[in-house]
């Protein structure tokens, strides 16, 4: 997948959350890190070489701010295992872990203190990588800048979940204010894209892109410089369209 990607110049990619199968859970006792160890550091160099960015993307049971204990223990373990695999392959903090603030749990206010509190409880390897994004529910991009204001980290901007869960902000408004929470160690602000599926319910991902609507979108994240990540159903077929789109307006987009 990366030699395609390479060869296709896609040079954001997000692995998979199963690359190691059940390797947070209490079953998996097997030492995959060292098993393994050679064929992580090639990836790294393959990655390095190349210049790919790549990011994980934990699923939605990984819940820092869940009152349950016991999930907060898990989603921690979750996310060790995410950290130590970009760490084996040797890749620098600028490769993330993006997952979302969570859930109300009631009351919103006090969900997002707690997830404030269990941030700074994190290990260093953990949160050198993690990123938090907009949600299609819940969390604006206003309230995940209210959690950097007391955590620092950094906000990928989801611009799909921004339309369905709107705030104060316009989409060009939003990336003023999120791309000041990535520091220089972090890389380029991220983003991910997608469109509504027509005649689908709201907040469906589109199952190929929408030209249109990909172009209005480069066009109003202008000046800022983000690698884009397409949350596209058909994925690499919709990923070499809206390159193509970017590479044939110079006036949209500068590769």
């Amino acid at each position: 997948m990366l030699a395609f990607n390479v060869a296709h110049n896609l040079l954001f990619f997000r692995i998979t959350s199963d690359l190691v199968p059940f390797a947070s859970h209490p079953i998996c006792t097997y030492p995959w890190q060292t098993h393994f160890q050679d064929t992580f550091q090639s990836l790294g160099d393959f990655i390095t070489t190349h210049q790919i960015r790549i990011s994980m993307h934990p699923d939605q049971f990984t819940l820092l701010n869940s009152p349950d204990p016991q999930i907060f223990a898990r989603s921690v373990q979750e996310l060790s295992y995410h950290a130590q695999v970009l760490d084996l392959m040797r890749l620098d903090a600028s490769h993330k872990i993006q997952i979302h603030v969570g859930g109300k749990y009631d009351d919103k206010k006090k969900s997002m203190q707690r997830f404030i509190q269990r941030y700074n409880t994190l290990p260093s390897h953990i949160t050198r990588r993690l990123v938090i994004e907009n949600d299609d529910r819940i969390y604006t991009p206003t309230d995940c800048l209210d959690i950097h204001q007391h955590t620092h980290i950094p906000i990928l901007y989801d611009c799909f979940h921004h339309e369905i869960n709107p705030d104060q902000y316009t989409l060009s408004e939003a990336l003023v204010h999120v791309t000041k929470t990535w520091a220089s160690q972090d890389g380029l602000p991220l983003i991910d894209y997608s469109s509504q599926e027509p005649h689908m319910r709201a907040g469906k991902h589109a199952e190929t892109l929408n030209p249109d609507h990909f172009q209005k979108f480069l066009r109003n994240s202008r000046p800022h410089d983000c690698d884009i990540m397409l949350e596209i159903k058909d994925k690499d077929i919709s990923a070499r369209q809206a390159l193509s789109i970017a590479q044939n307006d110079p006036r949209l987009f500068t590769i």
